[in-house]
């Protein structure tokens, strides 16, 4: 079992930035990496980015790449994703989530990830 819990989210102007954290717990040394998702209002949960335990690649979403990057801090078993010049249009929940399949399912679907955090709120303003 793995628990996370997601923290850092909060009300900016445009423009600014954010760092998230999501902190595990629990037998995350089973799973392939941790991911990054967003669901905004009305709108499906989706993709954000992922970083992967073997080698701390990443992999982000288009809307999001040159913007915001994934890192991890393996003593403290935490997860950052630092958000930059952020748009209105990233105002959702971010959740963070372990991968649990291999990376070669892709990366998009919600089942290749498990043990979900309770999410946090980001609100960009214009």
């Amino acid at each position: 079992q793995v628990q996370l819990v997601e923290s850092g989210g909060g009300l900016v102007q445009a423009g600014g930035s954010l760092r998230l954290s999501c902190a595990a717990s629990g037998r995350i040394f089973s799973t392939y990496g941790m991911g990054w998702f967003r669901q905004a209002p009305g709108k499906e949960r989706e993709f954000v980015g992922i970083i992967w335990w073997s080698d701390g690649s990443t992999n982000l979403a288009d809307s999001v790449k040159g913007r915001f990057t994934i890192s991890g801090d393996n003593a403290k078993s935490t997860v950052y994703l630092q958000m930059n010049s952020l748009k209105p249009e990233d105002t959702a929940v971010y959740y963070c989530a372990v991968r649990t399949a291999v990376p070669s399912y892709g990366l998009l679907r919600e089942g290749l990830y498990g043990s979900w955090g309770q999410g946090t709120q980001v609100t960009v303003s214009s």
